[in-house]
């Protein structure tokens, strides 16, 4: 039986991870609201543990009650995150800076602290195909999952390969994450009058996304595969928009702009 410890493991992404691998193995569910902890604690093969990526001092505590029930991690998947929205002009440092805490720096801290249970196994990040960094208006979203790409790429070649280290990027993808980047930013939509258009199409088209976007089981599948790999990839791209996503990063910047630019101008003038 393989161990896993899955972050954001309540909902979305991560809610899906939990409900596959727990199957036949033994996983450690990250939790961050207390009416979670009951029913993960009834799950077969589910071993819930608190944890805000926000809160430091939790991420210690998550790590003791994994080293206290096991001494062998398989698998980690940070699978926690949110999305802070909004221009540049008018957004303040500190929910950029929240951004960066909870998508990027706690998943690190967290990983360092189970670092020696898991040699020999894997990190799957999910990152996104906001890491390419194209997208106005999410601009702190795309630069966390940037970062947090490049940080643990570096950790696995600095611990010459002692663990795996995965990034998966999906493209939109149907979940709750969506509406909670609304209710998140509902301050800069309803607020931000200098960008008042470019601020309702992003709640529109969010609100849509969870809806329309690829189902979560895309996501799962190629990250069970990933799982069974001896030697997989270092990157994982799901979904068209996605791989769209990566082909314009390859462009000079001046023409990644120009064509972002030329985009804007038609839908918001």
């Amino acid at each position: 039986m393989k161990t896993y410890v899955i972050t954001g493991s309540t909902s979305g992404i991560g809610r899906a991870l939990l409900e596959e691998f727990a199957k036949d193995g033994k996983v450690f569910a990250g939790f961050r609201n207390s009416k979670y902890e009951t029913e993960l604690a009834g799950m077969k093969n589910v071993i819930p543990f608190f944890i805000d990526m926000e809160k430091p001092y939790t991420i210690t505590g998550a790590a003791d009650v994994i080293w206290q029930n096991t001494d062998k991690v398989d698998t980690l998947i940070n699978a926690a995150g949110c999305v802070a929205a909004g221009p540049m002009e008018n957004m303040s440092i500190s929910k950029i800076r929240r951004q960066f805490d909870v998508n990027t720096f706690s998943h690190l801290e967290f990983t360092q602290k189970l670092l020696p249970l898991i040699e020999g196994g894997k990190i799957i990040n999910i990152s996104s195909m906001a890491s390419f960094g194209i997208f106005p208006f999410v601009a702190p979203y795309c630069a966390s999952k940037r970062a947090l790409d490049i940080l643990f790429n570096s950790l696995e070649l600095e611990t010459h390969g002692r663990v795996k280290v995965v990034s998966v990027k999906p493209g939109v993808i149907a979940t709750p994450l969506w509406g909670k980047s609304v209710e998140i930013n509902k301050d800069c939509i309803e607020n931000d009058k200098s960008y008042n258009k470019e601020m309702e199409f992003l709640a529109e088209n969010a609100l849509k996304n969870e809806k329309k976007g690829l189902p979560v089981s895309e996501v799962v599948k190629v990250i069970k595969k990933v799982d069974g790999l001896q030697k997989p990839k270092a990157s994982y791209t799901i979904g068209k928009d996605a791989f769209a996503a990566q082909l314009m990063s390859k462009l000079p910047q001046d023409l990644i702009n120009a064509f972002i630019k030329l985009g804007m101008k038609k839908k918001f003038g």
